[in-house]
């Protein structure tokens, strides 16, 4: 497959040679009562001046390692190990160790962890190891088998591992779908046909959506539409998968259906019907884009204890794992259809940008990325700012600039962020999900369908720099009272217009939350769709932890979340930016 030349590292035109080694490894002195085995996939890539890069998968063939794990073997030559991710890397001499870390020490029969590392010392000639160790153990790929098989090959790499008929990047040279439930409804708005030809996301938010409800076609349906609208050339649907058990456990407006502890109805009725709609052949040719359950796993870094904004519906879904179970189904029975691709939500800078949240989510999404027999060739890539409105970038002050001995970061807005924006947000966390296991040439999705802010109040430069503060904020163009405001924000204006390979590491712009839609009720509204009335939707609401107790920022007269929200709609046409 063609690789995007903007953001794959393989794409550089640098042909690199690959060496794979499996060794099967069977414990000889396993714990009480369990039974022997495992295999170690050791891959190792090298890329000049003695650098190189290693991928370990470890595969449980025995019963359930529980108490954690540790992995050991010895590098030959000189070669020293550099950084690596997803396991506690040392080393003494020749010989290396690999703990797992706290979120991966289970190890279920059958199951695999991905871990891995950046190595310097190789020298042409070095073979890879040839002995691995389990718990202290030394195996061979069968509960059973003594002997011990080490295959070595020479190849080049293609980029692109995905199974079946998927390419590098699904919008790549394809048309996008559009909805047409939404689209009349962007029409029949004065002034809504500039934009009502713009693809959106179509959003399974229950059950009931898999059928269809009132007003809204169902899966089939749309599916169908699709192949209408692609007419023989390569066409995506954007779909979003959003019906976890517990849903969204740091909100209200946006809880669901099902309750914490129903995994079963989410497999057996949600996700598995949805499969098997999009397995069905005349489907083949899309490409479906799946945006799999936004806003889950971010909650289980950010809202439990022991931090300050802890909701104990998170600490309830942390401890139960139907977060990591559900989200670890969906990617394993979706990414089993060929033409599916999943991208994994990731929050927004303003929520995940901060360093105690930044890596712990990467990892977080990885394990589950290797739950429920999931694995990471089912990521296709990750989304950021679903839903949300944040700033691709911010042209009027940088991350690294100060005023008067005062660094930006210090400012009351960045409040020691690391990002600014959506776009080096994204790009930077793409290298981080790399560094935890995930595949070199993963993509990415910025939601920018509410992000423009635009209009009258849009700054026309910097602040002035009396004080950081003075220059941050008047200078900013994303004018909500803070980054932890997210429901209805008034003065928000349409973004950039969805398209294909934007900036490097960018698979595409992408309108997944269509505008004109609410993000929830201003008001306590009785309904049968399982959503509540949180308070950060209330325009008179003082705040909480989460936005540093600070007005929330909404409209007023806001419908349930999902729901047609007509003023809305026309605010966020006045202050496009891009301008219409």
């Amino acid at each position: 497959m063609k690789l995007n030349g903007q953001r794959r590292w393989a794409a550089a035109g640098v042909v690199v040679a690959t060496t794979a080694a499996t060794i099967a490894v069977a414990l000889t002195a396993p714990p009480a009562g369990a039974a022997p085995g495992c295999r170690v996939d050791y891959t190792a890539n090298q890329w000049g001046g003695g650098g190189f890069g290693a991928a370990v998968k470890i595969t449980n063939l025995g019963d359930a390692v529980t108490g954690g794990w540790t992995l050991k073997f010895a590098l030959p030559g000189s070669q020293r190990v550099a950084q690596g991710w997803s396991a506690n890397w040392t080393q003494s001499g020749a010989n290396v160790t690999a703990t797992s870390m706290s979120w991966n020490g289970g190890l279920g029969t059958n199951a695999s962890i991905d871990i891995g590392f950046n190595g310097s010392g190789a020298a042409s000639g070095d073979v890879n190891p040839t002995t691995f160790t389990l718990n202290g153990t030394v195996c061979t790929g069968a509960p059973t088998t003594t002997t011990t098989t080490t295959t070595t090959t020479t190849t080049t790499t293609s980029g692109n591992p995905n199974p079946g008929n998927r390419v590098d990047n699904p919008y790549a040279g394809a048309k996008v779908y559009v909805n047409p439930d939404w689209s009349a409804k962007a029409s029949a708005e004065s002034g809504g046909s500039r934009i009502a030809n713009q693809p959106t996301g179509v959003w399974m938010d229950r059950i009931a959506a898999i059928s269809g409800t009132t007003g809204a076609r169902g899966l089939a349906s749309h599916l169908d539409e699709a192949v209408r609208q692609a007419a023989g050339t390569p066409l995506v649907i954007q779909l979003v998968i959003y019906n976890l058990p517990g849903r969204d456990c740091a909100a209200l407006a946006s809880n669901g259906e099902l309750g914490a502890t129903e995994i079963n109805r989410y497999k057996t009725e949600y996700i598995d019907p949805i499969a098997a709609i999009l397995a069905r052949p005349a489907y083949a040719n899309l490409r479906i884009v799946t945006v799999v359950e936004i806003d889950s796993l971010p909650n289980l870094v950010t809202n439990v204890t022991p931090r300050p904004t802890q909701t104990p519906q998170c600490d309830v879904m942390k401890a139960n794992g139907n977060y990591v179970t559900g989200v670890g189904y969906a990617l394993a029975k979706l990414g089993a259809v060929p033409n599916v691709y999943n991208y994994l939500d990731i929050g927004h800078h303003g929520w995940l940008g901060w360093d105690d949240n930044f890596g712990p989510s990467a990892e977080l999404l990885f394990q589950a990325a290797n739950a429920s027999g999931a694995t990471k060739a089912n990521v296709q890539g990750f989304i950021a700012n679903t839903a949300n409105y944040g700033i691709l970038t911010e042209p009027n002050f940088t991350i690294d600039e100060s005023v008067n001995g005062t660094p930006v970061r210090q400012s009351k807005w960045v409040d020691w962020n690391r990002y600014t924006g959506e776009l080096p947000y994204a790009q930077a966390f793409r290298q981080r999900a790399v560094q935890a296991g995930f595949d070199a040439n993963v993509g990415m999705l910025i939601d920018t369908s509410r992000n423009g802010w635009g209009g009258a109040a849009r700054p026309s430069g910097p602040g002035p720099k009396t004080t950081v503060d003075t220059y941050v904020d008047g200078g900013r163009l994303d004018r909500r009272i803070h980054l932890g405001n997210w429901c209805n924000q008034s003065g928000a204006g349409i973004g950039e217009r969805p398209k294909a390979a934007p900036a490097s590491g960018i698979d595409a712009y992408v309108w997944i939350k269509p505008p004109g839609e609410s993000d929830g009720a201003s008001e306590d509204i009785p309904n049968n769709e399982g959503k509540g009335f949180d308070r950060m939707c209330d325009p008179t609401y003082t705040g909480n932890p989460r936005n540093n107790n600070n007005l929330s920022g909404a409209l007023g007269n806001a419908p349930l979340s999902g729901h047609w929200f007509s003023a809305q709609f026309q605010e966020l046409m006045r202050n496009a930016y891009p301008a219409l």
